[in-house]
């Protein structure tokens, strides 16, 4: 018969004809948690297949459903409705009565990207140049419908290419491409970075008239692996992307400060739109945190195919 590795428990547990993996475990004594009766209505018997997942039957379509509403990978299983024909080596996800809360909140919200997956997206950073001693010179009101006026401007320059805000920084925000589109992403973020430059134009037409004064962005791209989920407390989570992918691109943004430029994307980035851009200057420049000096390319507009 099919043996099951229950981790972290350490236990190695035969199964009997027709078992799944929830009633291998409760005949074994382990504290496998489980809240629906075993009637794929929940996520709480969730398990992280290992290895031996070929050995794991396809979902039936109560399974379906909830792997589908949880944008489960193909390794993450039900192990209410999971039989093994073959040994297999699985991880238990829920092992407390907060975990359970957590699975269980998940299973009930609308439907998304509720677990962690590795993705290869394209990441954007951009930051206002010379924002705070701008903003120092005038009252509160003015400096938070000012930001308000840019974010509204750039946030439709990024909706406009499929891309999402992760997150707002100060005068700086982050933008995800490739969540939930992942062809072509690169080249939708750095189409949205040349129609954000290009809405600076009527921004600074508009801060010119009111303050006397415009303001310069930097653009950062850079395409890589991420892990993308949704992180938060419950009733609060947002989809976002952590990982070294997102250090990359923060630090190619800040690039452009140096080089006086104000649309860099990195050699990852630059692999993934070659020949449908045109590049200004070819920098080879150092990275803070990073070590040696990494390719940039300046983005000046796109080829006459995609233009």
């Amino acid at each position: 018969m099919p043996v099951v590795q229950f981790l972290p428990d350490g236990k190695t547990v035969e199964t009997e004809a027709g078992d799944t993996l929830l009633r291998t475990a409760l005949r074994a004594d382990i504290p496998h948690a489980h809240a629906c009766g075993g009637h794929a209505r929940c996520s709480t018997c969730r398990v992280l297949v290992l290895a031996g997942a070929e050995h794991c039957g396809p979902r039936n379509a109560g399974e379906q459903r909830m792997a589908d509403r949880l944008a489960f990978g193909p390794e993450l299983r039900l192990a209410c409705q999971t039989v093994p024909s073959a040994d297999v080596t699985l991880r238990r996800l829920v092992l407390d009565a907060e975990d359970a809360a957590m699975a269980s909140s998940a299973a009930t919200a609308a439907p998304g990207l509720t677990v962690g997956h590795e993705r290869r997206i394209a990441i954007l950073f951009t930051d206002i140049r010379g924002f705070t001693p701008f903003a120092e010179s005038l009252p509160a009101y003015d400096v938070v419908h000012i930001l308000n006026r840019y974010f509204r401007s750039m946030g439709h320059a990024i909706a406009n290419h499929g891309g999402c805000i992760d997150n707002y920084m100060g005068d700086g925000l982050m933008a995800l491409f490739g969540v939930e589109m992942p062809a072509r992403c690169t080249l939708h973020a750095v189409r949205a970075g040349l129609d954000m430059l290009a809405a600076m134009g009527p921004f600074n037409a508009y801060l010119e008239t009111a303050y006397g004064r415009s303001l310069r962005i930097g653009i950062g791209v850079h395409f890589g692996e991420a892990v993308v989920g949704a992180i938060g407390a419950p009733g609060k989570q947002k989809i976002t992307a952590i990982g070294d992918a997102v250090n990359v691109a923060s630090r190619v943004e800040a690039a452009n400060k140096a080089a006086g430029t104000q649309l860099l994307i990195s050699a990852d980035a630059h692999a993934q739109v070659a020949g449908q851009v045109r590049i200004g200057q070819h920098l080879h420049q150092k990275l803070p945190g990073k070590s040696g000096e990494h390719e940039l390319f300046e983005i000046i507009g796109l080829t006459g195919e995609e233009a």
